[in-house]
């Protein structure tokens, strides 16, 4: 299991989110995925707890709270669906999205 946490500031480090999800349990994973031009942070990540328990105490208490400036997102990440945007190509794949 994963934590997806969204609206983050592009300056978290991985320190400060362990920091701040450790409160709720020992944490096992922070992931940050980063863009695939520029290689920067994308705005989110993903955390990982040691029990479901930790990650659902973490998610209830952390969702919406004002965390450096912003109001985060927090909650169980989802599988990541195939798509045609992630199976190469390039510009120009995502037009048909509304």
């Amino acid at each position: 299991m994963s934590i997806f946490v969204g609206n983050l500031p592009f300056e978290v480090t991985e320190e400060d989110l362990s920091e701040a999800f450790s409160e709720y349990g020992k944490v096992i994973r922070i992931y940050f995925p980063l863009d695939k031009e520029t290689k920067r942070k994308r705005g989110f990540a993903f955390v990982e707890m040691e029990t479901p328990e930790q990650e659902d105490t973490a998610i209830s208490t952390l969702d919406e709270a004002e965390w450096m400036g912003r109001q985060l997102k927090v909650n169980k990440a989802r599988e990541r669906e195939n798509s045609s945007r992630s199976s190469g190509g390039g510009r120009g794949q995502n037009r048909n999205r509304h």
